[in-house]
């Protein structure tokens, strides 16, 4: 009964994370079976209906979640928009680090770059250097950027 309720104590550790809907919780254990390669799955409580997720206890205690595959996709693409939504942040803080004349046209600038990057490369994932990447826009194209040190002369000699 103890491990029991450390189980329900764990489940209810990530309550927090989940929405009122997903609340609803199938706990499902895994036992022996006399069978070779089968195996019972016993409703601990909950039902067998669509509500997600549910969670499962193998045979050593051990938790796992199932979740639908339509879930799992949506789970993917939530966490790809973040890393997309991260990295236009940290491109953007690196941009506006190099005091750019035109913030847009630098972002344009530099997204051409990632493209060509990205293209030349045969990785599904790419970990790029922004501050490398602003460096070579801002010697390729001056024109995009204040150069301050150029505007402090000036002002002192004027």
């Amino acid at each position: 009964m103890t491990k029991e309720l450390n189980i329900f104590e764990k489940i209810e550790g990530i309550d927090e994370y989940l929405s009122e809907n997903q609340k609803h919780e199938t706990v499902i254990e895994i036992k022996k079976s006399d069978i070779p390669n089968e195996k019972i799955l016993d409703l601990k409580s909950g039902d067998w209906g669509d509500k997600e997720p549910w969670f499962i206890i193998d045979e050593n205690q051990k938790m796992y979640t199932m979740v639908s595959i339509d879930t799992m996709h949506k789970l993917i693409e939530n966490f790809r928009q973040l890393q997309k939504d991260n990295f236009d942040l940290k491109l953007e803080k690196t941009i506006l680090q190099y005091v750019p004349i035109d913030y847009q046209d630098v972002w344009t600038v530099a997204m051409d770059e990632i493209k060509n990057i990205a293209s030349s490369s045969s990785k599904k994932s790419l970990n790029i250097d922004l501050e490398k990447l602003l460096r070579k826009i801002r010697k390729d194209h001056p024109n995009l950027f204040l150069n301050l040190q150029d505007l402090f002369t000036n002002q002192i000699i004027q």
